[in-house]
């Protein structure tokens, strides 16, 4: 985890962009003691070359006179942009905070660390290539992207922008390159909000080759809250991102989308983002830079970025908080995202689509063999599980797994270990990845956040369990031919980043038909997964079957 800290003061003053914002997230990152488990790097001032990489050359030119200018010239170039204010020392500040993201870049490339954080100002996402604007002079994390494309030869870089203000100045930069996935959400309520851009909207999907490779959620309405930014995760970005592939994913990490913030006037509590970042941590084999964009209420601020940050050192996610259904207004804007996006992504192509029946099917298969290994602190533990069924009758392989099962819950909930492992010989085999990343992303996270189960069960997927995390430990069972599968996955129990997949494939279209009439099916009694305003009138008692183009997959049953 790599952290740096970058600081400048405004002028003429502004009332809400204040030096305050990184001094409260800095000493409560000490204060919790997460300082002390981050890699702190020295940071370097962007040259020109990197600058340019984004900026005109004519824009640089008159950025680098603002340390000589009096005051007065100070504030007559100011009233040049949109919402910015220059000190003497800005030029200088702006370029440590994009040179702080290129080492952030580098860092994470080259293998020094995981992951990691810049606290930086000036923030950058609303800096165009040549006009400084809301409070960003240099656009600090598009010089990243292209600067990580040019050193390293990355093909492609998702961007994720969960600031409440849209990043239009990322968006004018990469809106034709499809090598480059902007994902925006921001408060726009039908063009009223700042900026007010008619380029905010859903149907700005990208221009030329670009068109599909950005993607704008408009928030029309105030107080979104927790579910309402999983909802657009899990039927969104996710699906989209891991059809994406991307080498990179940077993250415009603005917190004034969370609650108390006189921007956002949102109502997500800083939890949140602790989910959000572990839902993009395996994509990328775990290389996630996320740079500070906005922020502006000191309680919630500090907060979120400690949530942030001890997710990004592994640690166990809070329970989620406060979820329920999507509101209308988010459902709305959920519903037309995904309808633009149709045309561009094949795990979208159902979208907007409705279906009447599912034909429920399921096989019952027996235990044959099992391995069991506990998950400690000091990563691999065997343990030693006790028969409670030896008097049963039937004294067959199943019976002992079983067994085996009720002693590990036990453990469990002792906290004698934290997670487990389980290879246990079945006879049946799964649909192909596309189609079950869509079941993953389109059902099993929408109702295992909403059911919010103290333990989960997850048989024969194996690296994929990262998907699931949350705040539970989660049961693997695997076939006794995938015992390959069982280091990967274990890393990702502990913490490690799940291995890049292969971009995917459309999904077989037996499965995606399968799995969306399944969702219509349920989303009357689990909201998390209404991607419509619409209400669904199925009965809400339930067993799920997930059916797979061979043979079916079948998952823990919900009632």
């Amino acid at each position: 985890m790599f952290l740096c800290k970058i600081k400048h003061n405004l002028f003429p003053a502004c009332k809400i962009e204040v030096p305050e914002r990184l001094t409260v997230s800095h000493e409560a990152l000490v204060r919790t003691g997460l300082t002390d488990r981050c890699v702190s790097i020295p940071v370097r001032e962007a040259t020109d070359a990197d600058i340019l990489l984004v900026h005109s050359e004519e824009y640089l030119e008159a950025v680098k006179k603002t340390p000589y200018m009096t005051l007065e010239d100070l504030k007559e170039f100011t009233l040049q942009y949109g919402d910015v204010y220059f000190h003497p020392n800005i030029y200088h500040c702006a370029k440590l905070a994009a040179g702080a993201a290129l080492q952030l870049v580098d860092s994470v490339m080259t293998g020094k660390v995981r992951n990691g954080m810049a606290l930086v100002r000036p923030p950058g996402h609303h800096s165009m290539r040549s006009a400084a604007n809301g409070f960003c002079v240099f656009n600090n994390v598009a010089i990243a992207a292209r600067y990580a494309k040019q050193k390293y030869g990355l093909k492609r870089v998702l961007i994720v922008d969960w600031d409440i203000h849209h990043g239009q100045g990322v968006q004018f930069c990469f809106e034709d390159d499809p090598s480059v996935l902007c994902f925006s959400w921001h408060r726009y309520e039908h063009q009223k909000f700042w900026p007010q851009l008619r380029e905010s909207e859903y149907d700005n999907v990208g221009k030329e080759k670009g068109a599909g490779f950005n993607i704008n959620v408009p928030w029309n309405k105030v107080g979104m809250e927790n579910s309402d930014y999983l909802s657009v995760f899990c039927h969104v970005l996710l699906p989209v991102a891991y059809e994406f592939c991307p080498d990179l994913v940077l993250v415009c990490a603005g917190f004034d989308s969370a609650i108390g913030d006189p921007e956002g006037e949102m109502c997500a509590t800083p939890d949140i983002f602790a989910h959000l970042t572990h839902l993009l941590m395996n994509l990328a084999g775990g290389r996630l830079c996320a740079v500070l964009e906005g922020g502006y209420n000191l309680t919630s601020l500090p907060q979120s970025v400690c949530q942030t940050v001890q997710t990004l050192l592994g640690d166990p996610l809070p329970q989620p908080a406060n979820l329920s259904a999507p509101c209308t207004s988010a459902l709305e804007s959920l519903h037309c995202v995904r309808s633009a996006h149709r045309p561009y992504w094949s795990c979208l192509k159902h979208a907007g689509r409705t279906s009447t029946e599912l034909l429920l099917r399921f096989s019952c298969h027996r235990f044959q063999s099992y391995h069991i290994c506990g998950l400690m602190t000091d990563r691999y533990t065997r343990i030693k599980t006790t028969n409670f069924l030896q008097d049963a009758d039937d004294d067959s392989d199943a019976l002992t797994a079983l067994s085996s099962l009720i002693s590990l819950t036990e453990k469990m909930n002792k906290n004698e270990v934290i997670g487990c492992l389980h290879l246990v010989c079945l006879s049946a085999g799964c649909s192909d990845m596309s189609g079950f990343l869509q079941a993953v992303f389109g059902l099993l996270l929408p109702l295992g956040y909403e059911y919010d189960p103290d333990l989960v069960l997850l048989v024969r997927i194996s690296g994929v369990v990262c998907f699931c995390g949350q705040h539970f430990s989660p049961w693997l069972l695997f076939q006794e031919d995938e015992k390959a599968c069982v280091g990967p996955t274990a890393s990702c129990l502990l913490g490690d980043p799940a291995p890049p997949l292969e971009r995917l494939q459309a999904a077989l279209p037996e499965d995606v038909e399968a799995m969306e009439r399944l969702r219509h099916k349920l989303q009357a009694a689990w909201k998390l997964l209404q991607t419509t305003g619409e209400r669904a009138t199925a009965a809400s008692h339930f067993s799920i079957y997930i059916i797979g183009h061979t043979e079916s997959l079948k998952s823990p049953a919900l009632d």
